[in-house]
This record gives structure tokens, C-alpha cells and sequence, in this order.
């Protein structure tokens, strides 16, 4: 199964057209998305306004890959799942978004070699049709390494943290 997330907050069409599109013009009946509230009317994959916490979890669990925006939870879910995950970051020239952070996580994380990303449609599509190349994920542990804390241990035993006023003692 293919799972597309978008989040709850803030329709995200572009994304869920090309996907639907792709999905009919490929004869794809394995794809399921999660549209928030989307005004885009699904023809060629299943959809559901909203999924639980729970049911976000197991659609991730059971996929085979993830299509998603740019959202931490979205990215950090596969990734922890060990499942491939294509990102279209919302881009705020598109009035998809506030501004463009989801643009900036998504070269982030691209950066690390951990995700792929798709910042136009055309590059989803291609993308989408190359499923059998695309990289196997590696497993995201569920704790720190031991050189993050050893770094941040040290960052705070150094003296760089100091205690802010509160507003009750300032």
C-alpha cells in the first residue's frame, strides 16, 4: 500500500490531485490518503478526511511507502518505521503554507540522504514511477546517539545554559 498523509491542518491539493492522478493514469488501486480537509474529490485512490493517532501509526505500518508534506510527525513516523518516504514540502508562494519551513525540513532531511523529495508535481510523478529504484530506509532509532548526548552533555556542563528570569522574579 501507498499511504499519503497531508496533515490536519491546512488543505494541501496540489499534492493530493497529482497523486490521485497518477494513481488512475497507473491503474493503481493501492493507495490510501489521509486529505485533511482538502476540496480536491478523490476518483482514483481511497481517502479519508482525518485518521486517528492510531490509525495514522498503523497506515504507516502496513505501507509500503510514504507520500507526505513536510511535517516532523509525518517524516519522523516513517522514518522510526524504517518505511520510504517521498516529501512535497507546502511552499508558501503556493498559499499552501505561512511561510516556507517546510521547504527548509525537507532539504534538511534530504540532505542526510534519509528522504526523498519532490518539490514539483512532475517531479512526484517521476518519482512515483521509479518505485522499484527508489533507496531502502534505514530504521530511525527511537533514542539518541551516544555523540548527541555527549555533545549536549557537554553544551550544559560548560556553563553555555544559564536560567532566564521568570516574569514572577524579574
Amino acid at each position: 500500500m501507498i499511504f499519503v498523509t497531508v496533515g490536519t491542518q491546512v488543505q494541501f491539493d496540489r499534492l493530493i490531485r497529482t497523486v490521485d492522478e497518477w494513481a488512475g493514469a497507473r491503474a493503481r488501486n493501492d493507495v490510501f490518503a489521509q486529505i485533511g480537509p482538502s476540496r480536491h474529490q478523490c476518483k482514483h485512490i481511497r481517502s479519508e478526511r482525518f485518521v486517528d493517532p492510531s490509525g495514522f501509526r498503523n497506515c504507516v505500518e502496513a505501507a509500503s511507502l510514504v507520500i507526505a508534506h513536510a511535517g516532523m510527525g509525518s517524516i519522523i513516523t516513517a522514518l522510526e518505521l524504517g518505511k520510504r518516504i517521498i516529501v512535497v514540502p507546502r511552499r508558501a508562494s503556493l498559499g499552501e503554507h505561512r511561510n516556507d519551513h517546510q521547504v527548509a525540513t525537507a532539504k534538511q532531511f534530504a540532505a542526510q540522504g534519509r528522504i526523498e523529495v519532490a518539490f514539483e508535481e512532475s517531479e512526484l510523478a517521476d518519482k512515483l514511477d521509479q518505485l522499484d529504484v527508489l533507496n531502502r530506509c534505514e530504521r530511525l532509532g527511537g533514542e539518541a546517539s551516544p555523540q548527541l548526548i555527549t555533545t549536549i552533555r557537554t553544551f550544559i556542563e560548560s556553563g553555555h545554559i544559564r536560567s532566564q528570569p521568570t516574569s514572577a522574579s524579574a
